[in-house]
């Protein structure tokens, strides 16, 4: 059979019409030329791979990706509702004996039982044949804990613990809360929400999804612990400084809560931390196989409000009497929630729990300041929902001074992403930033920090960017340059308070440095006292956090306490007032202006005592009218005592 070389391109192509001498000598010729190309062709294509210009990894992650996308092709606007046909029978604790008393953490005091009640409680052999104390336990879990090389180890061992005896947790908690609180919260707890999927083992929270909001009343009767007196609830859309998380962020209010009982005294058994699971936008979320959460896109924010109506309308019918704390909602729901639900037993920690305890340190800092309250000027980096509330916050500092709102407002400069907020930038502002948005910049735009501050001349920066190291060495001497201009012994404000470390705007040792000693120190995250040595003298300073767990959880614990309709704007306002006089002499002498963490519960005692006393003024306590006259006759003395008998403090 004969062969043929031969080429389908047009110029080589032989035909009746195009023949010719010339064609028909060079036909031998181009015989030849074509072998060759075809020989040449013919090798390209032997080694020729149709699949490498291919992305193979993308094709991959994309088939796995459909593969995990279990809601493919199905309605999302229908709503099943859950039947259950019994209720939950727990045994009783003065008839529970064995592993039933060993495996309930509320009740297992490990190797703490009287010989009277290892025997009624049938523990014999069950645990070891030795007597300990609390104290003795706690010294076990402290050498665990130091013997853990990470600070996710040390979480774990600590969540583990938690999970099998409550009282030495909290005993442990109390005792050594300078070690334990960035352990249990921040800065460890937002690592630990970016892999909770992984770590998860147990669950301790309520895990509430949008696929079964109709049956949110049956979700929170599953709770197993009667009439809880405080829930922390968050959809995960905006956890510290890490974004969106989707139900990996209900880290956040179980190592809240912890801290609610740890620093306030509220018992563990009244505390519930709830996740409302709305779906992620996180992609990385949606394509690990391992993530808890649904697999399915954030719904939008109309279908978001409907199921938190559903959910806050379920909390009034099953707790009626529970206090809701909302927390890291994303800044638009944030400020729609909170403004929404404000009759409602409810407050929101990052913007009126986080504006508290900042205010608080700016009272005392403008007492070591040197600078009158007349040349006060703050500049705020981050105008997001926590920089927004501080700044409403400090503003009523003002007001209550004699300020109009007009004159209070004006003593602030908010900038963001795109510079100084003005109304005549050029973009659509978000309705939360418009109240702080300039109208005398007379047309001039200022995109930096450092242009805003030249401008500006502040005495005062706080930082809630959730931006590492925006506070650079040019920004922080700006600032003291600009409060130098005001006068001798005058000190700048500098308090850089995003959470976690890794979103500092800067650091204590470079705030010293940068400022010569002189800057007057706050942040979100704790950081250790530095030592200068300068000839033959050495200086420490001491750093102070801005942890919104010196408010929070007295504010709680004061609502609760007296049993309050609503919490009220005056309510936070006298917690951040209660707060700024807690410091003592020491504590003064330090340059300190918040107390020292040791003392946090001592604080939390005084902020719910004020806290009190203010619902009652405002009409919304609905304590016996008994209970008020007896206290107004006796005064501090006596409310106080009364607090310190409510709360929670573990002892054997």
């Amino acid at each position: 059979m004969a062969a043929y070389s031969y080429s389908t391109s047009s110029s080589e192509l032989s035909t009746p019409r195009s023949s010719s001498p010339s064609s028909v000598i060079s036909r031998s010729s181009t015989a030849t030329t074509i072998s060759k190309r075809m020989s040449i062709s013919q090798r390209r294509i032997s080694g020729f791979d149709p699949l490498s210009a291919v992305n193979m990894d993308h094709v991959e992650a994309a088939m796995k990706a459909a593969a995990l996308d279990s809601f493919k092709g199905y309605a999302q606007n229908n709503y099943g509702t859950v039947q259950q046909y019994r209720t939950t029978d727990y045994v009783p604790k003065n008839s529970a004996g064995g592993y039933q008393v060993l495996r309930e953490p509320a009740w297992n005091k490990g190797t703490s039982f009287s010989p009277d009640e290892r025997i009624s409680k049938n523990l014999t052999g069950l645990i070891p044949h030795v007597l300990e104390s609390l104290e003795t336990q706690c010294q076990r879990a402290m050498r665990m804990i130091n013997s853990r090389g990470t600070n996710i180890d040390k979480y774990l061992y600590l969540s583990t613990l938690k999970q099998q005896n409550t009282d030495l947790f909290y005993r442990l908690m109390i005792d050594n809360v300078a070690q334990l609180m960035p352990l249990v919260y921040t800065p460890t707890i937002g690592d630990v929400c970016l892999q909770y999927s992984t770590l998860y083992t147990h669950p301790e929270a309520l895990y509430i999804s949008i696929k079964q909001r109709k049956s949110i009343a049956t979700i929170l009767r599953n709770w197993p612990y009667p009439d809880p007196s405080i829930a922390v609830v968050t959809d995960g859309s905006r956890i510290l400084g890490l974004g969106d998380l989707g139900v990996n962020g209900v880290g956040i209010p179980i190592g809240k809560l912890a801290l609610y009982t740890g620093a306030a005294g509220i018992h563990p058994e009244k505390t519930l931390p709830i996740v409302l699971d709305c779906g992620t936008a996180n992609e990385e979320n949606l394509r690990d196989p391992l993530y808890l959460g649904l697999r399915q896109k954030r719904v939008s924010p109309e279908v978001a409000l409907e199921f938190m109506d559903e959910f806050m309308a379920a909390v009034k019918e099953v707790y009626p009497n529970m206090l809701v704390q909302f927390e890291d909602f994303e800044t638009e729901k944030a400020f729609q929630y909170l403004e929404r639900y404000k009759q409602e037993k409810c407050f929101n920690d990052d913007i009126q729990g986080t504006g508290a305890v900042v205010l608080a340190g700016y009272m005392g800092a403008v007492n070591l300041s040197g600078v009158p309250i007349e040349d006060q000027r703050l500049v705020f980096m981050g105008a997001g929902s926590a920089g927004v509330g501080v700044a409403k916050q400090v503003m009523e500092f003002y007001t209550r001074r004699g300020l109009s709102e007009q004159q209070a407002r004006d003593k602030f400069w908010l900038v963001d992403t795109k510079g100084l907020v003005t109304k005549d930038r050029g973009d659509r502002l978000a309705e939360h930033k418009k109240i702080f948005a300039r109208t005398d910049n007379n047309g001039h735009q200022f995109s930096t920090l450092e242009a805003v501050i030249e401008y500006v001349k502040p005495t005062a920066l706080v930082g809630l960017t959730a931006t590492f190291g925006v506070f650079t060495e040019s920004v922080v001497r700006a600032l003291k340059v600009s409060v130098d201009a005001g006068g001798l012994g005058r000190r700048p404000i500098l308090f850089p308070l995003s959470n976690p470390l890794t979103k500092a705007e800067c650091t204590f040792e470079q705030a010293i440095t940068w400022t010569e000693g002189t800057a007057i120190f706050a942040s979100g995250s704790p950081f250790s006292p530095f030592t200068t040595k300068n000839m033959d003298s050495v200086t420490t300073y001491y750093p102070n956090q801005g942890n919104n767990v010196y408010i929070f959880p007295g504010l709680g614990l004061g609502a609760i306490l007296a049993k309050t309709t609503r919490v009220t704007d005056s309510m936070v306002y006298t917690s951040a007032a209660a707060l700024a006089g807690c410091l003592n002499s020491e504590e003064i002498r330090m340059g300190l202006i918040y107390p020292k963490i040791e003392r946090v519960r001592d604080a939390s005692v005084v902020v719910a005592r004020e806290v009190m006393k203010t619902a009652r003024r405002e009409g919304v306590s609905t304590l016996p009218e008994e209970t008020w006259v007896e206290w107004e006759e006796w005064g501090d003395v006596a409310l106080t005592a009364w607090i310190k008998k409510q709360v929670y403090d573990p002892k054997w």
